[in-house]
């Protein structure tokens, strides 16, 4: 099973080897038909702390971290 891969925006770098990241995608209300943002925010794994606020970044689905970390983040867009 090949893993899952998200682009998005560091909003938060205050943890230690860890950043928040904000992904967000486009979703169609299934009545209307109007197209509309929604966001979720993961918990990335960053070992070296080189990402920082509002950096674009690429996350890996990888195994449970810790309790709320299932992410890496693999490269700067």
């Amino acid at each position: 099973m090949a893993k899952k891969h998200l682009i998005g925006i560091v909003v938060g770098d205050k943890m230690a080897k860890t950043v928040v990241v904000k992904v967000e995608h486009l979703k169609e209300h299934p009545k209307y038909r109007r197209r509309f943002r929604v966001h979720e925010r993961y918990k990335a794994h960053d070992e070296k702390g080189e990402y920082h606020v509002g950096d674009k970044v690429v996350i890996e689905e990888t195994r449970p971290i810790s309790k709320d970390k299932h992410w890496r983040v693999t490269q700067k867009v």
